[in-house]
């Protein structure tokens, strides 16, 4: 569990509440380190991921459950710099992304970018991974 509470922890928690893309970084077969931008909310001590159930991160997740994650920062580096290391799994029995008000409330219009509705975006991205962060370093 992450200590959210400290100096960095409280700067660690805005970003989780309120950005809107985190880079997951998981391990394809040969180890190389795959990263990709994903939407995400943040709730019960672990980020919630949709994905495609065929995309490459969903079977790197079934294969190692090791991953980062990192927010964007500024080209000078000036801005918050976000590591966070922990497990991934994937989640049978989370529910259905356009059932979650706190997915839909962040990303709907992203959503109805993709030229999709809530339902559909549902169906697409029917597989969802949890991630539970187990450290985190940056500053």
């Amino acid at each position: 569990m992450l200590n959210l509470t400290s100096k960095f922890g409280r700067k660690v928690k805005k970003h989780l509440t309120s950005e809107y893309i985190i880079w997951l970084t998981t391990v394809s077969a040969d180890g190389t380190p795959q990263p990709r931008p994903v939407w995400f909310i943040w709730e019960e001590g672990a980020l919630l991921i949709y994905s495609e159930p065929t995309a490459y991160k969903v079977r790197h997740v079934k294969a190692n459950p090791r991953v980062s994650l990192h927010f964007n920062s500024d080209e000078k580096g000036e801005e918050d710099v976000i590591v966070l290391l922990g497990n991934a799994v994937i989640d049978l029995n989370a529910p259905p992304a356009h059932q979650m008000p706190a997915y839909l409330k962040k990303y709907r219009s992203g959503i109805k970018g993709l030229k999709s509705t809530p339902e559909g975006f549902g169906r697409e991205y029917s597989a969802a991974i949890r991630v539970t962060p187990e450290s985190m370093r940056g500053w």
